[in-house]
C-alpha cells in the first residue's frame, strides 16, 4: 500500500490545508527544511500544535497577566516591530518608559522634589531588574572596603529561604554568597530577627521578599529596617535593604497603603517590581527603582552614541521590544489608582471566596495569610492516605495548572497547593474550581491511592523478610517522594514562579 504521493499542481489550488500534502508529513524538528511552504499552511499546523498547550487563563500557578483590554492589544501590535533601545529613532517611546518609571517611583513614595526625575528603567522582568540592583549594591561595597583598605573579593547578600530562584542566579553569576534565612513549621518568611543576625561588614544588603511565591505572604520590612538601623549604629557599617516587590509592588500601595515597606523607609535603596504581574501586563516587562542617584553607581552606566545621538544605559539587555513599556503605560493612565485599586479589591474577595470554599470541605489548612498577595496557598490536614500532588495530577483533568510543591528548608517536610488570584480569575471560576476539588477529592476517597497501593504490594511481596515496619509518617514520606519524582520524570514545572 502506498502511503505516499507525489506533489500534485492541484496542491496549489487547494485552499484547505488539511487536503494538501503539508498535512501528510512530520514537522521538522532538528534540520531546516528544504523547500518553503505556503503561509497558511504553516500557520494552520503550528496553531494546530499549540492546542495541546495549557489555556493560561486557567494556569493558577502563575503570577504572570494572562488579559488585557483589546485596545491595549492593538497598542502591542502597532509596536511588535520597535526595538525599545533606538532611543533616537523611538522618542516617544523612551518618553513613555521615563514617565512609567516616574510613576512607579512616587507610587513607590521616593523622595522626590517637584519635577525631579526618578532614577529607574524598565526590564524583561523582575529576574533582570534584581540583577541589576545586586550588581549596584556590590559596586558600592566594593568601592566603600576599597577606600577603607579592606578586602572587598567576598561579599554576601542575607535574605529568606523563600526567595524565588533568580536571587540564586545573581549569586552564582555575579560570585556573591547566599546566607539564606531558613524557614519552619508554620513561618514561611524570612525572620527579620535571624536575618540581622546574620549581616556581617561583607554583607552587601538584605533582600526582603513584599510577597513571597509560596504562600504570598509579606515580610515584615518595617521591622527589618528597624534591626539594622540599630546593628548599622552600633557597628559604623551602612548596610541597605532591597525589596523584592514582584508580585506585591502592585498590590501593597492600593490594598495596603498605610503598611510601610517602601522609600519611607531610610534603609530600602532600591525596589524591583513586575509590571507582568500585577502591574497588568504581559510578560516581558518590569521595573527597578533606585532611592536616589547616588545609589546607582555612574561606572555600571555606559553611554553609546551609534544609534545618533548620546544615550545612558544600564541594563543587562540591549535589543528588546517596545510594546510591553507602552502596555504597561496604558495600564498606568487607563486605570489609573482607582482602577487599579478596584482590580486588586476583587482579586482579594475572590481570595476569600475560594478560601473559605475550601476551609468548608472541611480537607484542608489554609498556610497563605489575610494580608497579602491574593492566592490561597493550602494543604491537606490528612495526606497520609492521597497526596497534594495527586490533587494537582487529577485537576489537570478539569483544565486547572493548579500547582503543588514542598517548602524550602527547614520546612521541606510541607507540601502545599497554590492558586494565584489574578484579574481574570472571577468569582465563578473561584466557586468552579471548589466544585472541582471536591470532585477529585471524593473521587480519591473511593479508589485505592495508587502509589499507596503500590507500596503495600511491594510490602506483601516481601513479608517473608524480616522487615521494620513502617510508621505512618515514614509512609506519608514515601508517597511524597514517589509523586515528586512522577512530576519530575514527566518535566512538569512546579509552578513556583
Amino acid at each position: 500500500m502506498v502511503l505516499s504521493k507525489t506533489a500534485s499542481q492541484s496542491d496549489v489550488s487547494v485552499h484547505s490545508t488539511f487536503a494538501s500534502r503539508y498535512v501528510r508529513t512530520s514537522l521538522p524538528r532538528f534540520k531546516m527544511p528544504e523547500n518553503s511552504i505556503p503561509k497558511d499552511a504553516a500557520y494552520q499546523i503550528i496553531n494546530d500544535e499549540l492546542m495541546l498547550d495549557g489555556n493560561p487563563r486557567l494556569n493558577l500557578a502563575s503570577f504572570v497577566t494572562t488579559w488585557m483590554e483589546p485596545e491595549c492589544d492593538k497598542l502591542i501590535m502597532a509596536a511588535i516591530n520597535k526595538n525599545y533601545v533606538d532611543m533616537d529613532e523611538y522618542p516617544v517611546t523612551t518618553e513613555l518608559q521615563n514617565r512609567c518609571v516616574n510613576m512607579i517611583a512616587h507610587l513607590f513614595n521616593a523622595p522626590l522634589g517637584d519635577g525631579e526625575a526618578a532614577v529607574g528603567v524598565g526590564t524583561v522582568g523582575s529576574s533582570e531588574a534584581i540583577m541589576l540592583a545586586g550588581l549596584a549594591f556590590k559596586r558600592k561595597w566594593q568601592n566603600k572596603m576599597k577606600e577603607q583598605g579592606k578586602p572587598c573579593d567576598k561579599p554576601n547578600i542575607v535574605t529568606g529561604a523563600n526567595v524565588q530562584v533568580c536571587w540564586e542566579k545573581f549569586a552564582r553569576y555575579f560570585e556573591v554568597e547566599l546566607k539564606e534565612v531558613k524557614l519552619r513549621d508554620g513561618y514561611y518568611v524570612m525572620d527579620p530577627e535571624k536575618a540581622v543576625e546574620m549581616v556581617d561588614e561583607n554583607t552587601i544588603c538584605v533582600a526582603a521578599i513584599l510577597g513571597s511565591t509560596l504562600n504570598g505572604e509579606f515580610e515584615d520590612v518595617k521591622r527589618l529596617n528597624e534591626l539594622l538601623l540599630e546593628k548599622n549604629k552600633k557597628t559604623g557599617w551602612d548596610t541597605p535593604i532591597h525589596v523584592d516587590a514582584a508580585s506585591g509592588g502592585f498590590i501593597a500601595p492600593f490594598l495596603y497603603p498605610e503598611l510601610e515597606w517602601d522609600f519611607r523607609l531610610p534603609l530600602v535603596k532600591s525596589i524591583n517590581v513586575s509590571g507582568h504581574k500585577y502591574g497588568l501586563v504581559y510578560a516581558g516587562i518590569g521595573w527597578v527603582i533606585w532611592r536616589c542617584k547616588e545609589d546607582l553607581p555612574e561606572e555600571l552606566i555606559f553611554h553609546i552614541n551609534y544609534l545618533g545621538a548620546d544615550q545612558p544605559t544600564f541594563t543587562l539587555n540591549f535589543s528588546k521590544g517596545s510594546s510591553q513599556v507602552i502596555a504597561q503605560y496604558y495600564q498606568l493612565i487607563r486605570l489609573g489608582y482607582e482602577g487599579y485599586k478596584n482590580v486588586m479589591e476583587n482579586c482579594q474577595e475572590n481570595a476569600i471566596v475560594l478560601r473559605e470554599g475550601l476551609e468548608k470541605t472541611g480537607k484542608f489548612n489554609i498556610v497563605s495569610k489575610d494580608n497579602g498577595v491574593p492566592l490561597v496557598a493550602f494543604s491537606l490536614k490528612d495526606n497520609s492516605r492521597h497526596t497534594e500532588f495527586e490533587i494537582s495530577e487529577m485537576l489537570r483533568r478539569f483544565g486547572w495548572i493548579v500547582p503543588a510543591y514542598t517548602m524550602p528548608p527547614d520546612a521541606q517536610h510541607v507540601t502545599v497547593l497554590r492558586v494565584v488570584i489574578r484579574e481574570d480569575f472571577s468569582r465563578t471560576l473561584a466557586e468552579r474550581l471548589v466544585i472541582d476539588i471536591e470532585k477529585v477529592l471524593h473521587e480519591l476517597d473511593t479508589i485505592p491511592a495508587r502509589v499507596t497501593a503500590k507500596l503495600t504490594a511491594n510490602d506483601e511481596s516481601v513479608q517473608n523478610v524480616a522487615v521494620v515496619k513502617k510508621t505512618a509518617r515514614e509512609v506519608q514520606l514515601e508517597i511524597t517522594a514517589a509523586w515528586k519524582k512522577l512530576v519530575a520524570d514527566r518535566k512538569k514545572t512546579n509552578g513556583v514562579c
